[in-house]
């Protein structure tokens, strides 16, 4: 039976049926709770993780499938490309404010790593993982991995950015009176990225396409502005 159990958790479909499973449960609780704290993300990472520590399951089994949900990262960003076609006119009209709003959203993600890194005395290696926590997960990857950076923390941290962006949205969205869909797209992709892109598509469809523009500039403008990392680091 141990040997039966260890083969088939060691199945590519073990990891993608687990993933599954705890975000649908995440989903679930997210519906039923309605609080902005219950995250559909959040829980299914945190149950994903229970399951593993309290069944033994060693992580590397578990990775087998989630390698392959990896995989579609990069397609499904691309994907946003739809909801940016839609709104190419909104676009048009508000390109230099869109292109501001990102380019202050990326120097503000990295100039507040810099300076936190700084202040705590934390050395390179950290602080290469950390810079790229705003941008989509496979373009921090890179960046991490080509400034020498530890790729596990920085999609970790890619991952507490995006919940906690998405989590607060609402609260800071009221409580600085955004009103404006396009604006309130534009901080929810620049700060957080894929995450907040989902959370501003809930908000409404202006939102999730001015979220998706603002998630790919700020990604672009972020890889400009890593050939800066030398200077820094």
């Amino acid at each position: 039976m141990n040997e039966a159990w260890e083969q088939a958790t060691a199945s590519p479909m073990f990891g993608i049926a687990l993933s599954i499973a705890m975000f649908s449960l995440g989903t679930f609780a997210s519906r039923k709770i309605r609080s902005p704290l219950v995250n559909p993300l959040l829980i299914g990472i945190a149950f994903t993780i229970l399951f593993l520590q309290l069944t033994g399951i060693p992580l590397e089994n578990y990775q087998q499938g989630g390698d392959v949900i990896s995989l579609f990262l990069g397609p499904a960003t691309a994907a946003l490309a739809l909801s940016i076609y839609r709104q190419l006119e909104a676009l048009k009209k508000n390109l230099l404010p869109v292109l501001c709003g990102c380019l202050a959203g990326c120097l503000a993600s990295m100039g507040s790593v810099l300076l936190l890194c700084r202040l705590f005395g934390l050395d390179k290696a950290l602080t290469a993982s950390l810079l790229p926590k705003s941008v989509t997960t496979p373009i921090a990857m890179e960046l991490s991995r080509q400034a020498g950076g530890v790729v596990p923390i920085t999609v970790a941290m890619v991952v507490v950015t995006g919940i906690l962006g998405a989590v607060t949205a609402p609260l800071l969205l009221r409580l600085f009176r955004v009103k404006d869909p396009i604006a309130a797209g534009v901080g929810l992709g620049a700060c957080s990225h894929a995450v907040g892109t989902a959370k501003a598509l809930e908000l409404g469809e202006m939102e999730g396409a001015m979220s998706g523009i603002s998630l790919s500039l700020s990604g672009i403008l972020t890889v400009f502005l890593s050939f800066l990392y030398p200077l820094f680091l």
